[in-house]
């Protein structure tokens, strides 16, 4: 055999391995501009940015305790080791709930916040006037019926004024109206076991601030109580 026809069968696997990234690649980021069209993210940078963050993935129970850990600097520029791997200590600690765009809460929502009180938590912690502006264009679907669960089953009556101002700017949404009426049965009775609780809570503590937040709440139940569940079901609650 001539030494043109022998095969190289080394330049051949790496070739292989390289078609192999490539396709991944490709894979990877078209899902996750499918699971972008489908968060409806609000502007093309929200869009590219979950396109560009695609190779990342969440960490682990395991990776989250114990501290600290060692891990290559960059890892995805490097190609075939041909350079020393920088390595950097990172401490794992959870992030403060701050995000700037609805496709970053959707995101860290999903991600790190798993129990009812950690939701709750970071939902007073935002606030109502964040919270509408995140979502000015849309809540999106399936998400508003997870804040109100969230809202319904840790209320306290501290909270009141913010969970109202909460529900203030959520009901000022876009198609806010068309996904109240998407809520599930569960969604559905927790909301209207929130506004039983805020009622409640009002006759429990007839002070001047709470007499001053009745108003509100009763707006907030004819916007809510509209389109969700109908003046039926909220006919056991005292009105004005």
């Amino acid at each position: 055999m001539e030494k043109s026809d022998v095969i190289n069968f080394k330049a051949l696997e790496k070739e292989l391995q390289a078609a192999l990234a490539a396709d991944e690649k490709y894979k990877r980021e078209n899902d996750a501009k499918l699971r972008a069209v489908e968060q409806r993210v609000p502007s093309y940078e929200d869009f590219r940015g979950i396109v560009l963050a695609s190779h990342l993935k969440p960490l682990e129970q395991k990776d989250k305790v114990g501290g600290k850990r060692i891990v290559p600097w960059n890892c995805h520029t490097t190609q075939d080791r041909t350079f020393q791997d920088v390595t950097t200590e990172i401490p794992q600690e959870q992030a403060p709930f701050q995000p700037q765009t609805s496709a970053e809460f959707y995101r860290d929502w999903r991600r790190h916040l798993r129990s009812g009180p950690e939701r709750y938590q970071a939902l007073l912690q935002l606030g109502g006037p964040k919270l509408g502006d995140l979502f000015q264009m849309d809540v999106g679907f399936g998400l508003l019926g997870e804040l109100l669960v969230a809202l319904a089953e840790h209320f306290r009556l501290s909270d009141r004024a913010a969970v109202l101002e909460i529900l203030q700017s959520l009901a000022n949404t876009g198609r806010f109206a068309l996904n109240l009426s998407l809520l599930n049965g569960a969604e559905r009775a927790s909301c209207l076991r929130l506004f039983q609780k805020l009622q409640a809570s009002g006759m429990e503590e007839p002070s001047a601030g709470l007499q001053g937040e009745e108003r509100p709440l009763q707006e907030l139940l004819e916007l809510y109580g509209g389109a969700l569940i109908g003046q039926a079901a909220l006919s056991g609650l005292p009105k004005d």
